[in-house]
């Protein structure tokens, strides 16, 4: 009875295990010059203010100055910085319609996740990784002057 109630498990075969792999590597390729933009790009700001938000008051910091940072880094400020976050829109968007983005923001280098901003290619990577790293540092307790490189 015990052996009725076992599942029956099946051995493939070299030939259907070979087969398999080459049957998933038929797929077509991505068209020519097209590249894959990082998921990131397309994550909401409205999504992301908060988070920035919160590791800066469980460090002590205030939600004021999360809003001035951001507002060193790419020219939003008040009313501005509230619509953009009632739009919804994503990061991409954030920085390519970023009123004025600082530029002392080549000034910003250190480590975030692991990546040092001043060595990321890619544009939009790197402003999102500059505004990461003036929250950290924000959150490290680090001197608002000296923060917005002033």
């Amino acid at each position: 009875m015990a052996a009725a109630k076992r599942k029956a498990t099946t051995t493939k075969t070299p030939e259907q295990t070979a087969a398999k792999r080459a049957a998933g590597a038929r797929r077509a390729p991505p068209p020519a010059g097209a590249t894959k933009k990082p998921r990131v790009f397309e994550f909401s700001f409205a999504r992301v203010y908060p988070l920035y938000v919160q590791k800066a008051e469980r460090k002590g910091r205030t939600k004021t100055e999360v809003d001035e940072v951001i507002a060193w880094l790419t020219g939003y400020r008040g009313e501005s910085l509230q619509r953009v976050l009632d739009a919804d829109i994503d990061l991409e968007t954030f920085f390519a319609d970023a009123p004025r983005m600082n530029p002392n923001a080549e000034l910003i280098t250190g480590v975030v996740c692991g990546v040092r901003v001043e060595d990321v290619t890619d544009p939009l990577m790197q402003k999102i990784r500059y505004l990461d790293k003036l929250v950290d540092e924000l959150a490290k307790g680090k001197e608002l002057t000296r923060i917005l490189r002033g």
